[in-house]
């Protein structure tokens, strides 16, 4: 599984506000505080929004929040918001993209491990991650 940059920013601002729970964030305030260009944070905090993670709040103090508890986001939940499914190898997501998924030795490899990545991202909440340092 390879983790894009956008995702790795999305989860830093997920850790921001799970870190500030309570109070309204700006862009400015998240991109200076967890080194993320503004330029990718507004597209990434709209996708977080569609996928239920953050809500916005319009206005002169508007600004991003988390729309749940921070315990019911996991890792898994925001990567997937950002770069959707990821595998090892393309069949593991779908093996209909691949001719050879049923006649090949190394396709439930890849499906195993995607699997065990997956439980492992799901562990990791951001209300247990924003305790870490």
């Amino acid at each position: 599984m390879y983790v894009t940059r956008k995702a790795d920013y999305a989860i830093r601002c997920v850790l921001y506000l799970t870190r500030n729970t309570g109070r309204v964030a700006s862009v400015d305030e998240i991109s200076a505080a967890m080194y993320v260009p503004k330029s990718f944070l507004a597209k990434i905090l709209q996708r977080l929004m569609k996928a239920g993670i953050v809500s916005s709040t319009r206005g002169i103090k508007g600004g991003f929040q988390l729309a749940k508890d921070s315990k019911d986001i996991n890792l898994l939940e925001v990567i997937e918001a950002i770069q959707g499914p990821s595998a090892a190898n393309i069949c593991a997501i779908d093996k209909k993209l691949c001719d050879m998924s049923n006649r090949c030795a190394v396709h439930p490899i890849w499906v195993k491990i995607r699997k065990k990545v997956e439980q492992e991202l799901k562990k990791e909440n951001f209300a247990k991650l924003a305790k870490k340092r």
